[in-house]
């Protein structure tokens, strides 16, 4: 079985990709994926630096995250245009991995993909579980976590589908307000379930 795990910035999808990780169950990572496709002299960062310019490289050769981050948090032509350069290349590493996975005899796999939703990717997956907060939750978590203004947090924030939207699309939700121990019962119950074995 395929797992997707999803959920929006500061809703905890993280600490549940870890407590999975812990659990024993492979977990294929869109973020590592996406960190993995533009290292140094390869052809990806080499087509964010004809798009966005010598500035978005660091001295040493790699991204500069932050400098790329400003310039497309605000402008939605140029985070398409990122997306379009970014996203081809990371769905073909993430089939890659999660098929090796399979092929190495592994029953369930998880994809952690923050984004599923906004890039559509749910046919690559048998089940999506989406972790949620409440807004009030995740705006005070983003605040703290990045140091940001509630403007900014509420910027990113609104970058992404609303987690309502998101629970809407989901299999299942974790819901997680309380403890770390009350999603990772949540998250036990859930597996359980599907009969999604470690």
């Amino acid at each position: 079985m395929i797992i997707g795990l999803t959920g929006s910035i500061a809703s905890g999808k993280s600490t549940v990709a870890a407590m999975l990780k812990n659990k024993g169950y492979p977990v294929v990572d869109a973020d590592e994926v996406a960190r993995l496709v533009v290292e140094p002299g390869s052809e990806t960062l080499n087509d964010v630096r004809r798009l966005f310019g010598q500035e978005v490289i660091r001295p040493d050769g790699t991204l500069d995250r932050e400098k790329l981050g400003e310039r497309i948090f605000n402008d939605p032509v140029s985070r398409r245009q990122l997306n379009e350069v970014m996203h081809p290349a990371i769905r073909q590493e993430m089939l890659r991995q999660r098929d090796g996975w399979l092929e190495n005899g592994a029953d369930t796999v998880i994809m952690d993909i923050p984004l599923l939703f906004e890039s559509r990717l749910q046919h690559f997956v048998d089940k999506v579980l989406v972790v949620s907060v409440t807004e009030e939750n995740q705006l005070a978590r983003l605040m703290e976590r990045n140091r940001l203004t509630e403007k900014e947090a509420r910027a990113r924030i609104s970058s992404q589908l609303p987690l309502s939207t998101k629970e809407q699309g989901a299999d299942a939700v974790i819901y997680n307000n309380g403890t770390l121990a009350e999603t990772e019962q949540q998250l036990e119950a859930i597996l359980r379930q599907w009969k999604a074995a470690g």
